[in-house]
């Protein structure tokens, strides 16, 4: 089982891919909760250049509360990350996590129903941008 899916995008810059993503999320109900800049993290603790890669903590607040009443540590797994990295070649590539994959470790029934649709809202908004 792969924990991620994933697409590369054509004709876009490392910036719009941002927008877009943000965009995409948004019409699926979900906010940018955290951005964090891996490839300024890392220039500027440990003076490493990386590449452009950036990690978009989405979050849904509707599915997020049902899983928070459902399992009260499931906030460990939150919120879902999307990743937006530019490889050498320059393109940009986007990344989301599988719910599924990340919640098959909390046994708790009420939460793969709920994994499920977040999967399908996420597998969404990636198919979207293209």
């Amino acid at each position: 089982m792969s924990y991620y899916f994933n697409t590369t995008l054509k004709g876009k810059s490392f910036e719009e891919a941002i927008e877009l993503v943000t965009a995409e999320l948004k019409k699926e109900g979900f906010g940018v909760l955290t951005e964090i800049d891996v490839k300024e993290t890392l220039k500027n603790k440990i003076d490493v250049d990386f590449k452009k890669y950036k990690i978009l903590g989405a979050c849904n607040p509707h599915f997020a509360h049902k899983a928070l009443q459902s399992e009260d540590k499931i906030g460990v797994f939150l919120p879902c990350n999307v990743i937006v990295e530019e490889h050498e070649n320059g393109e940009v590539e986007v990344s989301a996590v599988d719910p599924i994959a990340s919640m098959s470790s909390v046994e708790n029934e009420a939460l793969g129903g709920l994994a499920t649709e977040v999967k399908e809202k996420l597998i969404k908004v990636i198919k979207n941008l293209n």
